[in-house]
């Protein structure tokens, strides 16, 4: 979400030699050694740390396991406003893999997929999530379009993927509603311009210019004058489903985006924001 306190479907024959049968199941189900893992939200954080080498040894590529992080995570039950700072005037856990919300899925998602134990995951969440890489309720993204436009981890391509006049725009005033009040108590609004996906251009041809997995962020326009774009973010991998965690399912789902996003009464939302996502520097 873009903020996290909002976050409101004729035959041939075919003759293997073993060892060619055994490569080819291996690279058809690629998923084989996620799904007989136990899923995260029944770990501790020991436990997570012995699995978490295992990511780099099955899939070296950092992209291939931020993927396969996040599909590890489908079935995580879905509850909103989970990542704080420990410390008033939020109080829950930097990192956690029991629960998400939208925002909490991608994040994790990004911090575990660069760790080799709870600890650094939790490390790299702060680094991922603070502005000022210290906890603060005050400099965490808290806005998904800000930290899309911003923060170097999570990259909008909005603008890479069609051309300028297929786009539409909103000049807002991040964090700041009709009436001129804050919409978060943070000492901080920001004039910007936001560029979106119109849902009249999202289609198959579209996604098929998506990076094997990227983020989307969805734009609501009833969100425009409470100072918010995003109204829910998630993954998109393959160029086809999106893995989010989601309040209509209940938990962390993985589901065709089209399917997702268009409904017998129309669009869910008015446009996306894409973003990919850029390994942390260390």
């Amino acid at each position: 979400m873009e903020i996290e306190k909002i976050k409101v479907k004729g035959r041939r024959k075919i003759f293997f030699l073993p060892f060619y049968f055994c490569l080819l199941i291996s690279c058809s189900y690629p998923n084989n050694w996620i799904d007989s893992l136990p899923k995260p939200w029944t770990l501790n954080e020991k436990q997570i740390s012995e699995i978490l080498p295992q990511f780099y040894q099955h899939y070296p590529n950092f992209y291939d396991r931020l993927k396969a992080f996040a599909l590890w995570q489908v079935g995580k039950p879905y509850e909103v406003f989970k990542l704080g700072e420990e410390a008033e005037p939020d109080p829950d856990p930097i990192i956690r893999l029991d629960v998400s919300d939208c925002t909490v899925h991608v994040l994790t998602s990004l911090a575990f997929t660069q760790s080799t134990s709870w600890n650094e995951a939790r490390a790299n969440m702060i680094t991922i999530h603070y502005k000022d890489h210290k906890p603060s309720y005050k400099t965490r993204w808290h806005y998904t379009s800000d930290r899309i436009q911003e923060n170097p981890y999570t990259v909008t391509i909005t603008k890479e993927l069609l051309e300028k006049d297929h786009l539409e725009k909103i000049d807002i005033t991040l964090n700041r509603k009709e009436d001129g009040s804050e919409f978060l108590d943070l000492d901080w609004t920001k004039k910007t311009t936001v560029h979106f996906i119109p849902h009249e251009e999202i289609n198959r041809e579209l996604l098929s210019k998506f990076p094997d997995v990227c983020g989307v962020a969805l734009v609501k326009k009833a969100y425009f004058k409470m100072g918010i774009v995003v109204a829910h973010e998630g993954m998109v991998i393959d160029q086809k489903n999106l893995i989010h965690a989601s309040s209509e399912y209940g938990e962390t789902v993985n589901i065709d985006f089209m399917e997702y996003f268009f409904r017998e009464e129309g669009p869910l939302f008015d446009g996306v924001m894409i973003y990919r996502f850029v390994p942390l520097t260390h």
